[in-house]
């Protein structure tokens, strides 16, 4: 039994069994066992490995189309480049790289991290040290300084809470998490909430209040200050039922409920319901298109060739597959959408058709 599973049985016990989305909040961010507070989940010796893992090329690309993007915004001579969960700040370093290779972008940056975890902000701080441009961390979007942004946004939706509601014979029930002889076990407590999408028996539709309200956050920035944003997440890009919670611990699937903080969760992202949250505040969505899709229309295939030029047959092999693993249908190019919002009056951004 993991140290929160002890601290959440107690709860339980006073106060009756847990909305998933607290479930989540407690078990991925408590402030001393949550799963992204006490380690480094990413890599071969974590728990599961991210695009920027993958390839400098993921970031680099995302670099260029920030430097497309501040120049749509007309070039302003200060401009917050906001990186929210950025991981190991692999990405940040490898965008940074190509985007500050554009004339004038050195000089109106201004880098923030979004980030919660301490010992991750340790990590992201030794992987920027060495760059020329201020950097900043924050455990808070609402924390970012007011003027124009640039978001980008790589697996973060995917872990903000959501509850589930599901169809029974009796009416529609939330799912949520009780206690069973020291044991965590799931409970469909009747609620008089009715959720946006009907479902048969047996079906459960997910409610993703704290994805869509970040996402509306966001595009208020947007459309206050000026700028866009790149969310890339695995989801679907339809509305549609179903149950998509999952758990990963060592590369593997793991039960939900079994080790409360020592495993990732996460559920995939309804892009549907981001672009209207999106809408709503009255900012642009564009798309979501596929992430191969995306990555090679801004330009992955060359940038390969450029990278393998000169390897040896092994390391052009590596350059190759990892291109493979990014945009491979049957790897991560399918399952992954990417979602642009901007400010009114910005041109449709690279990869989306303009």
């Amino acid at each position: 039994m993991t140290p929160l599973q002890a601290l959440l049985l107690q709860r339980i016990a006073a106060d009756g069994p847990l909305g998933l989305d607290d479930y989540m909040a407690a078990a991925l961010g408590h402030p001393e066992h949550g799963y992204y507070m006490s380690g480094d989940p990413l890599g071969r010796t974590g728990d599961f490995v991210t695009a920027p893992e993958v390839s400098q090329m993921f970031g680099e690309l995302i670099g260029l189309w920030c430097a497309v993007v501040w120049s749509s915004m007309g070039r302003p001579a200060r401009v917050n480049l906001v990186e929210l969960g950025p991981g190991r700040g692999t990405l940040m370093a490898d965008a940074l790289r190509a985007l500050t290779q554009v004339d004038g972008v050195s000089a109106a940056l201004d880098v923030h991290m979004v980030e919660t975890s301490p010992s991750l902000t340790l990590r992201q701080q030794r992987n920027l040290s060495l760059v020329d441009v201020p950097v900043h961390w924050h455990q808070k979007f609402s924390a970012v300084p007011d003027g124009p942004v640039i978001v980008i946004g790589n697996e973060f939706l995917d872990a903000l809470p959501i509850r589930q509601m599901v169809k029974t014979p009796a009416g529609w029930a939330e799912r949520k998490v009780g206690a069973d002889g020291g044991r965590l076990v799931w409970v469909d407590v009747p609620s008089m909430a009715v959720p946006a999408m009907d479902a048969q028996v047996g079906q459960i539709v997910e409610i993703a209040l704290a994805r869509d309200a970040a996402v509306g956050d966001i595009a208020t920035r947007l459309v206050q200050g000026g700028g866009a944003a790149l969310l890339i997440d695995y989801g679907h890009a339809l509305s549609a039922v179903g149950d998509t919670l999952q758990a990963v611990k060592d590369h593997k699937y793991h039960d939900v409920l079994t080790d409360p903080g020592a495993a990732d969760l996460t559920s995939h992202v309804d892009f549907a319901s981001a672009a209207r949250a999106a809408r709503a505040a009255g900012a642009v969505a564009h798309g979501p298109v596929n992430q191969g899709d995306f990555l090679k229309a801004l330009g992955i295939e060359a940038r390969a060739k450029v990278l393998a030029r000169g390897k040896t047959p092994r390391e052009a092999g590596e350059v190759l597959g990892a291109m493979k693993r990014l945009i491979g249908p049957q790897e991560m190019g399918t399952l992954f959408k990417v979602l642009a919002v901007t400010a009114p009056g910005l041109p449709v951004p690279a990869g989306f058709g303009g």
